[in-house]
């Protein structure tokens, strides 16, 4: 199993792939053929520099190919008061008496200094689905899970903007 996508990557990464092709890729190139034209390639640092971007460039775009084609294609839809794709959720843990703000995101979206967990992360796991003030056991591993508390869950678009908080 690959990725799990939302149509939303996808096309980000289909733009990406044709950036790198179309723009990225000519300007690879053109910095080999200057740098080439410099003369002995031997002790020509440029060329060397030149030739690691653009297969830096070319890997990139075999990585993302690769990631699109075994990808699995996931809905943002959800209930609208159940945690789903995009959904931000106020969750109070219960070990660490806190309350903490997260955005559920697909894998590759995830970033924790900014708020975003996956729905592959044991907490995007256990949460996804619930309804607010369900109490949901997260497991880490066979010998450790903690509970939290969904205190709200707030409905967003791609670009952040709220539609529904409950």
């Amino acid at each position: 199993m690959g990725e799990r996508l939302t149509e939303n990557d996808v096309k980000k990464i289909q733009e990406e792939i044709m950036y790198r092709k179309l723009v990225v890729r000519k300007n690879a190139i053109e910095a080999v053929k200057e740098a080439r034209a410099q003369g002995d390639l031997s002790e020509n640092f440029e060329y060397y520099a030149a030739k690691k971007d653009k297969n830096q460039n070319e890997g990139r775009i075999r990585y993302l190919e690769r990631m699109l084609k075994n990808a699995e294609i996931v809905t943002e839809q959800s209930n609208a008061d159940e945690v789903g794709m995009n959904n931000t959720v106020e969750l109070y843990f219960e070990e660490d008496d806190e309350v903490q703000t997260f955005k559920l995101v697909t894998s590759i979206r995830g970033n924790s200094l900014k708020g975003y967990i996956s729905i592959e992360s044991p907490i995007g796991k256990a949460i996804l689905g619930h309804k607010v003030g369900e109490r949901v056991e997260v497991k880490v591993r066979e010998d450790y899970s903690y509970y939290v508390e969904i205190r709200s869950i707030e409905n967003t678009d791609d670009s952040g903007d709220s539609i529904r908080k409950f």
